[in-house]
C-alpha cells in the first residue's frame, strides 16, 4: 500500500496518478499532511516529524508518498528511510499558457513516482 502524505488526498489525483499507484502499490491510503507553523523552530519541527514518524510506523505502508512543506518533509523522509521504508515524491510537467485576458494558467500533468 502507498500511503500518501500531502495535501492532495488520492481521490482527487489525476487518473493517471491514481493508475500507476495502484500499479505498483496496489492500493492507496491517505494520511493529511499536517499544518506547519511558520513560526515554529527547528525543534519544533522535530518534534512533528516524530510523532508522524510514529504514525506512518504504525500504518506499516510499503511506501510512503510525501509532499509538502520542505523542512518537515525533510526530516520525516531521512527518518523513514533510516527504518526502511521507501519515500517517493510524485513528478509532474508543468503546463502554461495565456487565456484570452492574458491571465497566465499553469496545469500539470503527472508524469511519475520518483524516489527520495
Amino acid at each position: 500500500m502507498l500511503l500518501n502524505l500531502s495535501n492532495h488526498p488520492s481521490v482527487n489525483w489525476p487518473k493517471e496518478q491514481l493508475t500507476a499507484a495502484i500499479e505498483k502499490y496496489n492500493s492507496v491510503e491517505d494520511l493529511a499532511f499536517p499544518k506547519i507553523n511558520p513560526e515554529w523552530d527547528s525543534d519544533d519541527v522535530e518534534k512533528l516529524a516524530e510523532e508522524y514518524e510514529i504514525k506512518v510506523r504504525k500504518i506499516d505502508p510499503t511506501a510512503v508518498h510525501i509532499m509538502g512543506e520542505m523542512t518537515f518533509t525533510f526530516r520525516l523522509v531521512n527518518k523513514l528511510k533510516a527504518v526502511g521504508y521507501s519515500c517517493v515524491a510524485s513528478t509532474t510537467e508543468r503546463i502554461a499558457h495565456e487565456d484570452e485576458q492574458g491571465n497566465k494558467v499553469s496545469s500539470f500533468r503527472f508524469v511519475h513516482f520518483r524516489q527520495y
